[in-house]
C-alpha cells in the first residue's frame, strides 16, 4: 500500500473542498472496498479525507417518501422499520450482501461507489481498461463466468457487483449530491454508468462531490416483493445472477411493478420494457415467462458467462412468482 495523507473532517463543506483542491484525493467512509484495493494497488490516492464524523447516519419518513443519510450502515437500513414495513426489498437486498461483518461497516454512499469484483481489474499484472485505459480488457477473451451480458462494450464486461443498488434502481431512488458547484439530484438510474470507451468512469458524479443522501419515494409494492441472488455458496459471495421484483396487485392482475437484475451488466440493470408488459397483465407463470423473454432481448454471452443467457430468465420468473405469493 502506498503511502497517503489523513485528514478528518466535521461538515459536508469541508469535506467536498478536502476532495476539490487535491485531485489524488478520495473520501473514505465505512472502507470496505477502498481499502482492499489500496492493498492491491490498484487505486493509490495520495490522500484520504475521513467523512464518518459528518452528521449523514440519519434514516427518516419525509413527505414524499423516506430518506437514507449516506453514512447509514448497511446493517442499520436492513433492519429500521420504516425500511423493513415500506420496502421490503430493499432490505432484503443488503441481507444478501457480503456478511454480517461487512453490512456493520459499509455504508450507503459506499455501496453504491463500490468498484467491479472482476479478476483482471484486481489483479494489476494484467491488462484491464478500467483500471488502465487503453491497456486492453483481458476478460473478454479470458476468464469471464462472473461477467457481464448486457450492455457491454469493446472496452469492458465487468459488472457492478452490488446487491442494494439492484433494489434502489428497482424502487426509483434518487440521490442527493453536494459538491463544489452546490447541490444536485440524479435519478438513481442515471447515477451509475455503461462502459462505453470510458469504462474508468463507473458513475455520473463530478470531482468533488460527495452522496449525502438517498430518497425514496413512497409506493405499494411493500406486501408482494423479494430479491433473488444466485451466487456460488450461499453467504459472502457476489451475484452470478440477481432479480429484485415487487409488484402492485388487485387479486390476480399486476396494477404495476418494478424489476431489476445484478450481475449481468456494468450497471444495476432495469428492466423496464418487461415492466411495462406486465402491467395489466395476471400473475401468472406464462406471463412470467413473456416477460422475461422480453427482458432478455439484447443478452450476449462471452463463453464461459453463456449459462447467464438460461439463468437469467429463469431466475426473473422465479422471483416474480415468489413475488407474486409474498402476500
Amino acid at each position: 500500500m502506498n503511502q497517503f495523507q489523513y485528514v478528518r473532517v466535521t461538515n459536508p463543506k469541508a469535506a467536498v473542498a478536502a476532495v476539490t483542491k487535491d485531485n489524488s484525493s478520495m473520501f473514505l467512509a465505512g472502507g470496505t472496498n477502498l481499502i482492499d484495493l489500496m492493498k492491491r494497488n490498484v487505486v493509490v490516492p495520495e490522500k484520504l479525507v475521513d467523512i464518518t464524523r459528518l452528521p449523514l447516519n440519519t434514516i427518516e419518513k419525509t413527505a414524499t417518501g423516506i430518506r437514507i443519510g449516506a453514512l447509514a450502515k448497511n446493517t442499520a437500513v436492513a433492519e429500521h422499520e420504516l425500511v423493513r414495513k415500506n420496502f421490503p426489498l430493499l432490505s432484503l437486498a443488503l441481507n444478501a450482501g457480503a456478511s454480517p461483518q461487512l453490512r456493520n461497516m459499509a455504508t450507503v454512499g459506499g455501496n453504491m461507489m463500490q468498484r467491479t469484483r472482476c479478476g483482471y481489474f484486481y489483479d494489476t499484472a494484467m491488462p484491464c481498461n478500467k483500471r488502465e485505459p487503453g491497456s486492453g480488457c483481458g476478460a473478454i477473451d479470458g476468464y469471464n463466468r462472473m461477467h457481464a451480458i448486457f450492455g457491454t462494450s469493446p472496452k469492458c464486461i465487468a459488472v457492478h457487483p452490488s446487491d442494494m443498488c439492484i433494489a434502489l434502481v428497482a424502487l426509483d431512488a434518487t440521490v442527493l449530491v453536494s459538491g463544489p458547484k452546490g447541490e444536485r439530484r440524479i435519478p438513481f438510474s442515471e447515477f451509475h454508468r455503461l462502459p462505453g470507451d470510458t469504462p474508468e468512469k463507473d458513475n455520473t458524479l463530478q470531482k468533488g462531490e460527495l452522496i449525502m443522501a438517498v430518497e425514496l419515494p413512497s409506493n405499494s409494492f411493500a406486501g408482494n416483493s423479494h430479491y433473488l441472488k444466485v451466487r456460488d455458496r450461499a453467504s459472502y459471495a457476489f451475484a452470478l445472477v440477481s432479480v429484485g421484483a415487487a409488484l402492485n396487485m388487485k387479486g390476480n392482475t399486476i396494477q404495476d411493478v418494478r424489476l431489476a437484475m445484478g450481475g449481468v451488466a456494468h450497471k444495476p440493470w432495469r428492466l423496464t420494457e418487461a415492466e411495462q408488459f406486465l402491467r395489466g397483465k395476471p400473475a401468472t407463470e406464462v406471463s412470467f415467462k413473456q416477460a422475461a423473454e422480453i427482458a432478455m432481448k439484447g443478452a450476449k454471452g462471452y463463453g464461459e458467462n453463456d449459462f447467464k443467457l438460461t439463468m437469467g430468465p429463469n431466475s426473473i420468473i422465479d422471483a416474480l412468482k415468489t413475488a407474486a405469493r409474498t402476500a
